[in-house]
């Protein structure tokens, strides 16, 4: 892990590329308190009105400040990506975690419901889910995790295969380490790499996803 901080560190367009993440979700954090105007507000003057002093990026058809909206919307979609990413991660994190460990029929079986699962695009999945459960936030970002879990599993289940050949796992087993320690302790942190890159680039395609349903 220090290893990993320390190639971070020296790669300064990760530092750059961070700051910038940092500056737009603290901007999404903070959108409702620095917003300029109420966005819901209607003003028949201000229809399609171009960018100018007091609006900053003109407004909509309806007359709302269209740079109010994307504040107060930025921060709904952090939100919903971020939290939607988190819940497909972390099942996916456990179940690849056990299949990979684990193989056997188990690890078929489970190989192959991700396979079926990824023969469907995410938003034609997540639609389907949003079809059975019903329509709402909370429904609209369980859909979305499911779909993404897939995914998720496979990366874990990879990592896991490798890292659980190497001598230090042995070297547990033999010092009588049970498995949950063996995958908690010993496993777990040597696939976390990969998961949060995976993760970080999911929550914007996550956000899109979000955005398509709640057009569908």
């Amino acid at each position: 892990m220090s290893q990993s901080w320390y190639r971070l560190r020296r790669n300064h367009g990760a530092i750059v590329g961070m700051a910038m993440l940092l500056v737009l979700g603290v901007i999404a954090i903070a959108g409702p308190y620095i917003a300029p105007h109420d966005p819901n507000v209607i003003d028949p003057d201000l229809v399609l009105k171009a960018p100018h002093g007091e609006r900053l990026l003109g407004a909509d058809q309806f007359g709302r400040d269209i740079l109010s909206r994307i504040l107060h919307g930025a921060r709904l979609s952090l939100q919903l990506g971020i939290t939607t990413i988190g819940i497909a991660a972390a099942a996916g994190t456990i179940i690849g975690l056990f299949s990979g460990y684990k193989g056997g029929w188990s690890d078929f079986l489970i190989q192959r419901a991700t396979d079926l699962m990824l023969i469907f695009p995410s938003l034609l999945l997540a639609l389907f889910v949003v079809a059975v459960m019903g329509s709402s936030i909370r429904n609209l970002m369980l859909a979305v995790a499911i779909a993404f879990i897939p995914i998720y599993i496979r990366l874990v289940r990879g990592s896991v295969l490798s890292a659980k050949e190497n001598v230090y796992v042995d070297a547990a087993r033999a010092a009588g380490c049970t498995d949950v320690r063996i995958m908690r302790k010993h496993i777990l942190p040597n696939v976390f790499a990969p998961i949060i890159v995976l993760a970080t680039l999911g929550v914007g395609e996550a956000i899109v996803v979000v955005a398509a349903l709640g057009f569908l």
